[in-house]
């Protein structure tokens, strides 16, 4: 009895592996595994800009004119935080572009905003307004300080793509 204990343990156990592996190679095939990335999904911002363009303290800037290949991806006002407004894109190159202002005190918005760049000292004349380029390791951005708001457009975009989308910022 003892000899047939044993083959009846060692034929279980084989059972038992093959029961897992192909528990495991169901698993694999109805399991999404793909390395693609995942598109981003385009948001629509018009509502938020009305509510902002109203609520807000100083004239709301967001784009126009951009072609449909940049992508609005993130958006939020918050009125409690010194009327802040963010509006977020990804580039044709897929690289990220953001639109933030805000009344609070450029000293500390600014670091906020840019992900702590640095001021270059280096100025862009964009329309009628002086844009102050600043270089960070995270975001490069273009920063314009107005009477009671400050204008960030910042990212991992270059300077040539920052600059598109400033050229394009309006307020109504």
């Amino acid at each position: 009895m003892a000899g047939t204990k044993g083959k009846q343990t060692v034929r279980d156990m084989v059972l038992s592996l093959g029961l897992i592996v192909l528990a495991a190679w169901v698993i694999y095939l109805f399991i999404p595994h793909g390395d693609t990335e995942r598109e981003l999904k385009r948001v629509d911002y018009r509502v938020e800009l009305l509510t902002a363009r109203r609520a807000a303290s100083y004239p709301v800037a967001a784009p126009e004119g951009l072609p449909d290949t940049w992508k609005a991806t993130s958006v939020r006002f918050r009125g409690d935080e010194s009327d802040r407004w963010h509006l977020g894109f990804h580039d044709p190159e897929g690289q990220y572009v953001a639109v933030e202002q805000s009344a609070e005190e450029p000293s500390r918005f600014i670091p906020d905003a840019t992900r702590d760049a640095k001021k270059t000292g280096a100025t862009r004349q964009i329309g009628d307004e002086t844009w102050t380029r600043y270089e960070g390791e995270r975001y490069d951005a273009l920063v314009v300080e107005r009477e009671g708001s400050t204008t960030v457009v910042a990212g991992t975009a270059p300077f040539a793509q920052l600059t598109k989308m400033a050229q394009a910022l309006k307020t109504e």
